[in-house]
């Protein structure tokens, strides 16, 4: 599977040691399987005028291999995996996280949920009319150095 990385900068041999704190599904290597989302993503470095790449990659695993943990709508556990990581309190010890992106409708939402204006079912509501992206947070090193090949870093 073919997936890809938008960053300021090429990169060659990810790693999970780069990443910022409080993201989605916790500290990790984010990638796209979707073009667009990559394209849309890098652009925003070129808005804050900063060079842009897009990184691909294959991406080759048996899950049954791995700690897999995969989301496949904005439901009840993938709010609640998300107000954890976002906190800084996720224990757990997934080698990849699969599921929505939070975009900037969806983090509208979880602001009024976090600030206490929206209950969880309320924040569920709004949530289930949202199209996900996808995201594969790759949050173990050896997944990335065993399953996941650079193919090119093309410069926007």
């Amino acid at each position: 599977m073919k997936l890809y990385h938008s960053s300021n900068v090429a990169v060659r041999r990810p790693d999970t040691v780069h990443s910022r704190d409080y993201l989605d599904f916790g500290k990790g290597f984010y990638l796209t399987s979707l073009h667009e989302q990559a394209v849309k993503y890098a652009n925003r470095f070129i808005r804050r005028q900063q060079a842009a790449w897009l990184n691909s990659f294959e991406f080759v695993f048996n899950p049954e291999d791995w700690k897999v943990l995969e989301f496949k709508a904005y439901d009840k556990g993938w709010l609640e995996f998300i107000s954890k990581c976002r906190a800084g309190i996720d224990d757990t010890d997934y080698d990849i996280v699969i599921g929505g992106i939070a975009n900037d409708r969806v983090i509208q939402t979880l602001d009024r949920y976090f600030e206490g204006e929206l209950s969880e079912e309320e924040t569920l509501g709004l949530l289930k009319y949202e199209r996900p992206n996808n995201q594969y947070c790759f949050r173990s090193q050896r997944l990335i150095d065993e399953c996941l090949k650079h193919i090119d870093s093309q410069q926007l």
